[in-house]
């Protein structure tokens, strides 16, 4: 018997799927068994690929490591292991860039089995009959005359408070705002960091605490959040059955009303370039991402795929209370991160930084400043 070993993360769209879809691989090839372990989102976004790839066959990664670890040496470049036609296929059937996010110097680190963006959540029984924003000025309004007991939230725990930041500093000045020498442009970061502070004294008072799951569990267990702007959208709250109290979701508000510049997340499934089970692992990879598992064993078993067949299926949609349509439009004008070997520090970082200063009440120049100042630093770590 062969044993791969997989490494997701720890909530049941990471696990679920695979667990599922694990079984039905091994109904073909019986000779193998598909072990998968789980750590935690935060070191899903933080934790070293390269380590993971010494002790697993399979890796789930998130597509900023791409640069780092391509230059290691630790992942497969799975263009040379399957066929273009297939990748092609990928490529096309991709929901916004995801399976481009995998691509870096020439080669296809990983496929994009699961995608996600930053979305808006709400509550309908709550909103008093009221429209979801579309702009952020519709946001605030919304936040500052809500009736006692209903908040918007936002998960602006460090790591989301800088998510949101890069969506809202996208959205503003477009997928340029970044630049390589100098870091974040100062006008569109201090714009979005002015606006998170506007939000403040509005938000659930857990806001800067919880991250998307938290801030999702808050929502469908009490009737204390009424909307979300931004957060990572998770279909399974979508779905009747999972939490207490159904959460709908749809495109993200704007400056100018259009949902662009939602910072693009979702999960790549890598093969370590240790493994002494390669060919086994990419064909496991290939099945997990065809369209056809997809749309069936993936999304039946809480997972969200990455496949356009699946995002646009009828069926899909019912059963998840529309999530996939009413999202889509946010999710193929995605903003893509940078993907060179420092930017995963530089957001893990800058993170902590922005939560500290929005904790304080620091200056959007000092803090925008502050962080380019890091974003420097880590350009010359590497």
């Amino acid at each position: 018997m062969i044993e791969l070993k997989g490494m997701t993360w720890n909530h049941v769209r990471g696990y679920g799927p695979l667990e599922a879809t694990s079984e039905q691989f091994q109904l073909l090839h019986p000779e193998v068994q598909i072990r998968w372990d789980r750590r935690s989102l935060k070191d899903f976004g933080d934790y070293p690929v390269d380590k993971l790839a010494a002790e697993y066959d399979i890796i789930m990664i998130d597509h900023p490591h791409v640069g780092i670890s391509s230059t290691q040496g630790v992942l497969v470049p799975l263009d040379e292991w399957i066929a273009s036609d297939f990748l092609c296929d990928q490529k096309m059937q991709s929901v916004g860039p995801s399976a481009q996010s995998y691509y870096w110097e020439g080669h296809q680190w990983a496929l994009a089995v699961d995608a996600a963006a930053q979305v808006s959540a709400y509550r309908p029984d709550l909103m008093d009959g009221r429209p979801v924003p579309s702009k952020w000025n519709q946001v605030l309004e919304l936040a500052s005359t809500l009736p006692n007991g209903r908040k918007v939230g936002f998960p602006l725990c460090p790591t989301d408070a800088m998510c949101s930041l890069i969506s809202i500093c996208a959205n503003i000045a477009g997928g340029e705002f970044i630049d390589e020498t100098n870091g974040i442009d100062p006008e569109a970061g201090e714009a979005a960091v002015a606006l998170l502070q506007q939000l403040l004294p509005f938000l659930h008072p857990k806001s800067l605490d919880f991250n998307p799951i938290q801030m999702l569990d808050q929502m469908s267990a009490s009737d204390e959040i009424a909307y979300i702007p931004l957060l990572f959208g998770y279909s399974n709250y979508s779905r009747s059955g999972f939490a207490r109290k159904l959460v709908h979701f749809t495109n993200i508000p704007s400056h100018d009303g259009r949902p662009h510049g939602s910072i693009l997340g979702g999960v790549g499934m890598a093969v370590s370039a240790l493994s002494p089970h390669i060919p086994l692992a990419v064909e496991y990879a290939k099945f997990t991402a065809s369209g056809v598992i997809q749309q069936t064993a993936y999304v039946d078993n809480s997972g969200q795929p990455g496949h356009r067949q699946a995002w646009i299926d009828a069926d899909v949609n019912r059963k998840t209370n529309d999530f996939f349509a009413n999202t889509l439009e946010t999710l193929d004008r995605a903003y893509m991160r940078p993907r060179h070997g420092s930017f995963p520090l530089f957001q893990e970082r800058a993170g902590v930084l922005l939560h500290e200063d929005l904790l304080q009440g620091s200056s959007p120049r000092d803090t925008i400043a502050r962080m380019n100042e890091w974003f420097k630093a880590c350009k010359a770590d590497r």
